[in-house]
């Protein structure tokens, strides 16, 4: 439904996107996760047809968005980091004016206006004025007008940004209710949205794609690299030492409380970690296996840390 071939982007001298390809399957939800400046925005833009790309190509329900921009934005519904709004007018009739503009046949109107307000949570504030609302219910809006005209693949950059957690929540339920009606890509840096509302996770940095999978399967990405947390009741730099002398062990990071991750290879420390802290006189605690989540993976792809602790 959205396919990126060896996308490249450059301004002036700054490669912002680097040769990237993707795609994004029907009625999925696809993360487009990166720190800021990694070039999430400056993709979405150009898939969603407001910029050209230097080299490379984007197509969005097969069509080529420069090629046949019409047709794409027929088929693709954008909500920017900051929508468009026009504070001054009410909800309905932003959304109404929204309809117009994208083709929705007059007599569609109403009903995709009372579908739009209905999926977005928006009901009860249609005759509101939309700079009387919160930031929450003003995002609901941008989402709500890249969605008036129905279509198949949505493009939302940051939808969340600047919300407190429960707008957070609240939108990213809306997010979730499009599942398998419509194609969307999400853009982010939040690691939390892309675990709790993403089929599948493109990683970028520094204009690149670094990782592209499930989470599940970008977790067993790390599998090979066992993760332990050992407490001790007497930590010490010849604690630190000691265990990193250890083999298999790659990395020891000291934590608080006496605590250290451990990044170990295939075989299982931890009978030879409590035997070493307990003949070391620096009296075991707690060791437990960590299971790595999508944080530890990130930061992993993104730094180069095996365990994504400083």
């Amino acid at each position: 439904m959205i396919e990126v071939s060896s996308l490249t982007k450059i301004y002036g001298g700054l490669k912002a996107v680097d040769n990237i390809s993707f795609k994004a399957e029907k009625g999925e939800i696809l993360g487009f996760l990166g720190p800021n400046g990694a070039g999430k925005t400056t993709t979405m833009r150009v898939i969603a047809g407001s910029l050209g790309a230097t080299a490379g190509t984007a197509k969005v329900a097969g069509f080529e968005v420069h090629e046949k921009p019409h047709e794409v934005k027929r088929r693709l519904g954008y909500m920017p980091e900051f929508p468009p709004l026009y504070n001054a007018m009410t909800v309905e009739d932003y959304l109404a004016f929204a309809g117009r503009i994208k083709g929705v046949a007059r007599g569609d109107r109403k009903g995709a206006l009372d579908k739009v307000t209905e999926t977005c949570g928006l009901a009860r504030t249609r005759k509101r004025i939309i700079g009387q609302l919160s930031k929450g219910y003003r995002q609901r809006v941008g989402l709500a007008q890249a969605l008036i005209h129905d279509p198949e693949v949505l493009v939302l950059d940051e939808p969340t940004s600047g919300l407190d957690p429960a707008q957070i929540s609240e939108v990213r339920d809306v997010i979730k209710g499009l599942r398998g009606e419509h194609t969307v890509i999400l853009s982010t840096h939040i690691l939390p949205e892309v675990e709790l509302t993403c089929d599948r996770v493109v990683i970028i940095n520094r204009g690149e794609i670094i990782a592209q999978d499930t989470v599940k399967e970008l977790g067993s990405r790390l599998a090979a690299r066992q993760q332990l947390l050992l407490r001790v009741a007497r930590p010490d730099q010849a604690c630190v030492e000691t265990l990193e002398a250890l083999e298999g062990v790659t990395d020891v990071a000291a934590l608080d409380d006496g605590q250290y991750q451990i990044s170990a290879m295939d075989a299982d420390l931890r009978e030879r970690l409590s035997t070493t802290v307990v003949d070391g006189g620096w009296g075991l605690l707690e060791l437990r296996s960590k299971k790595a989540t999508l944080e530890d993976i990130y930061l992993s792809l993104v730094t180069g840390r095996e365990g994504g602790v400083a």
